[in-house]
Parts: structure tokens; sequence; C-alpha cells
């Protein structure tokens, strides 16, 4: 199920010639997009759909079933003369995913949804406070410890982890975990019988919110606001990474030059006005002003993100963390301060909302970090 490779083809501009295995997995890709995303459809629907011969579909939909992937979910209701069609669902039930997400610090959490991103098992270890490799043989630990648990076929292991994570799963740096040029991903690999996926825990969390969102935004940014801050952007349906993945790296964008020292050793980052221990911290001081704190941390967050709506042209920003901090006066600053920072047709139609699943939101991103890179489903 590799398509990547088949993604590769797709995207070169005519260096290597695609051979037939590429094609049919760009068109098995295209199906399983197509069911993902839409309701029950016949294969005469599915070849106007996706601009395939009805003869492809078929044989597609026919290897499809025999895998379990889809199934037949009834006659079409059309009122049409002659034997109605038979209309073709996916299966969300074929595989299940096994998903972790280490950004908590304190706890790992992993859980095993199926393909819709319904959690089927979840659970939590604490770190007790490891760090380095012993962390990792925790991680490995809780991987194996699901992939066994689940009752079906697992597609994947997804894996969202806090830090800079290139495309190999190799966790370049992750300061609070004392990882640096960590092949996390070949390290769980060694421990289950399945592919593993890793991904920074805010570029997960921003493929949940466009995979399991609101279908056709195309063009959003994710903000992770937990011990730090971060986002994942995506743009025309394509997460962005950056030359050294380092994308979407906004918690330690100046905010305040006179404000605390940042624990990246810097003195006023917007971690330490808009990073939840700090904002936690302000609201238990004697005589705390939760209206202004919170007021600050959205203002801040929001002048911060307006220049990255402003030139990408993003449809969506989705904060993503507690609901006692993110929502409310933070969200209606921050959603104020974008407006007040750029012109009204750049923000007019911007939705500026919290993540519906924010609490297991790194989780579902990890579910669909492995239903795109096994299945191709964007």
């Amino acid at each position: 199920m590799a398509s990547k490779k088949a993604d590769a083809i797709v995207a070169s501009r005519g260096a290597t010639k695609a051979l037939p295995e590429h094609t049919r997995q760009v068109n098995r890709s295209l199906i399983l997009r197509t069911l993902f995303r839409s309701e029950a459809k016949s294969r005469a629907d599915l070849a106007r759909a996706t601009g395939l011969t009805r003869v492809s579909v078929s044989r597609i939909v026919d290897d499809l079933t025999a895998e379990g992937l889809v199934r037949e979910s009834g006659p079409s209701p059309e009122g049409r003369v002659g034997k109605p069609s038979t209309l073709i669902a996916l299966n969300p039930d074929a595989y299940h995913v096994v998903t972790l997400d280490l950004s908590a610090y304190a706890e790992l959490s992993g859980a095993i949804m199926n393909l819709d991103g319904e959690v089927v098992h979840s659970t939590s270890v604490p770190t007790d406070g490891a760090r380095g490799a012993a962390l990792l043989t925790k991680v490995c630990a809780l991987a194996s410890a699901l992939v066994k648990r689940s009752t079906v076929r697992v597609l994947g292991v997804g894996v969202g982890s806090p830090g800079v994570v290139n495309d190999d799963g190799v966790v370049r740096e992750a300061v609070a975990f004392e990882w640096h040029d960590l092949d996390v991903a070949a390290a769980i690999s060694a421990v289950v019988p399945v592919p593993v996926h890793v991904a920074n825990d805010a570029n997960a969390a921003a493929l949940a919110a466009r995979t399991y969102g609101q279908p056709g935004v195309d063009n959003l940014a994710l903000v992770r606001i937990g011990q730090g801050i971060g986002s994942g952007v995506i743009v025309g349906g394509t997460l962005v990474t950056g030359d050294r993945f380092t994308a979407g790296e906004i918690g330690h964008v100046l905010v305040d030059e006179s404000g605390e020292v940042c624990r990246c050793g810097r003195r006023g980052c917007l971690e330490v006005v808009a990073a939840v221990p700090y904002i936690r911290k302000r609201l238990a001081e004697p005589g705390a002003q939760p209206q202004e704190i919170l007021t600050r941390a959205g203002h801040a967050l929001g002048r911060v993100l307006t220049p990255v709506v402003a030139a990408l042209g993003l449809e969506q920003v989705v904060l993503s963390g507690p609901l006692d901090v993110v929502g409310g006066v933070f969200l209606e600053e921050t959603r104020a301060a974008i407006a007040r920072e750029a012109l009204a047709i750049i923000t007019d139609d911007v939705e500026i909302r919290v993540a519906v699943r924010g609490d297991d939101i790194v989780l579902l991103g990890g579910t669909a970090l492995v239903v795109a890179e096994e299945l191709g489903i964007r």
C-alpha cells in the first residue's frame, strides 16, 4: 500500500514513465478517497466521480471487496427500469489503526481507532520522568501492546511527537524528551509487524482537521496550545513542512521583548505568553485577572497568526487545547486580533474556531497519517 510511491509518480513531471502497477495504485487511492468523503456509490457513480472507466472501477472495487476495504451496502434507491445497481461503501472496520500521542510529557496516550477515526480502545501510561532512550522504550512497549490488543488487522501505527520530525520518522530534536536525531519510526518498527509513521504532533493534528473535519477545506492552520505552542499548516490539501521540517514552529516568535525568559533561553516568546503552563500559573496567582490574562494571550497569538493567514490565504484557523483556556475570551481575542491586523478582504471569510475533538486530536491525527500513507486518503 505504498501510496507515497504512487503520489511521487503523479507528482513527477515526466522524468519517469508510470508503470501499470503505479497507475493501479493511484486509481485505487482515488476510489478510496471518493468513498471516504461521500455516501455509498454505485460502480457507475464511481466512474463518473473519478473519471475512470467502468471496467477499471469494477476491477478495483472487486479487489477492494476481496480485501474487505469496501462492502456492498444494498441496492440503489434510484427509480430506474430494470435491475437496480449495487451501492458500494467503505468498510471502516476493515482495519484498525494504532495511534500514539506523545505531546503530554507526563504521560503517553494511545488508542486503537477504526478508519473513520472512532475510538475502539484507549489507554495511557505515565512517563515517570523518563527521557532519552528510556522514554523511547516506553513508547515502543505501548505501541506493541496496542497492536497485540487489536481484534482486526492493523493497518499501521501513527505517532504524533513534539519536536522537529522529518519524513522518515526521525525526531531531529525534541528538547523536552532529550531526543536528538532519534529514529523513532525504526525503533517502533522493530517491535511491531506493521508500517509505522511518525509526525510532529501539531502536523498530525492538522491532518486530523483536514481528513476528519469539514469537507472541502483545503487551506487551514491547526494551532496546538499545550505545554508549548506549535501549528500545522495545510495549503491546497497538502501538509506544509518546509525544507527543514520546521514549518509551523510559531511558539518561539518574539512577542514581548521585556517578557519572561523562555525555555529556549530567549525572552518574550509566544509560548511564555500563551502556552498553557504559563497561563495557568498566572491564573493561580493572588489577585489574578482572568479576562486580562486570556485577552493578552489571545491577542499575542492572533498577531503571530495574522501574517500566516494573509500570506497563505487560509480558510480556517483551528485552535486545539484545554477548552477552559482556548475557548471564550482567548478565542475571541485571537479572532479580533487577526481581524484588526489584516485587510477585511483577507479575513472576512476566515473561520477561527476551537477543534471539535481537542482532547484526542493528536491521536486522531495519527490515524489520519496512517490512512493517508497506507491508503492514499487525504
